[in-house]
């Protein structure tokens, strides 16, 4: 999973899609932006991140609500890969966060005491 993760960071930051990122390091670093601006810029970066994930996930519905099982399987791909993306950029260990949740939610009820 770390490679995955260093793959798809790698990949989009190549791309560009990280450029906004950068330049708001640049900014703190020339004393530019004070670190509490800098951290809200950060914010809004994350935000817009979210929001493509949050993107992805209803083209999956589409494909779904379309029955295009294929299509639905290559949004899911692009789920993982923003997810993914966005934790290489944030230095999250993804796989150790996957796995403690994993180990919260055994300990959980059924439907975790929702109706669904």
């Amino acid at each position: 999973m770390k490679e995955l993760i260093k793959k798809c960071h790698m990949n989009s930051a190549n791309k560009g899609f990280w450029e906004d990122v950068r330049a708001i390091e640049v900014l703190y670093q020339n004393c530019i932006i004070d670190k509490k601006f800098k951290e809200s810029m950060i914010n809004n970066a994350i935000a817009t991140r979210l929001a493509l994930i949050q993107s992805e996930v209803s083209e999956a519905l589409e494909e779904l609500r379309k029955g295009d099982m294929e299509n639905f399987k290559e949004e899911l791909a692009d789920i993982c890969i923003r997810i993914f993306d966005l934790s290489g950029g944030l230095k999250i260990d993804l796989e150790e966060k996957i796995l403690e949740k994993m180990k919260k939610n055994e300990s959980r009820g059924y439907k975790h005491g929702k109706k669904f």
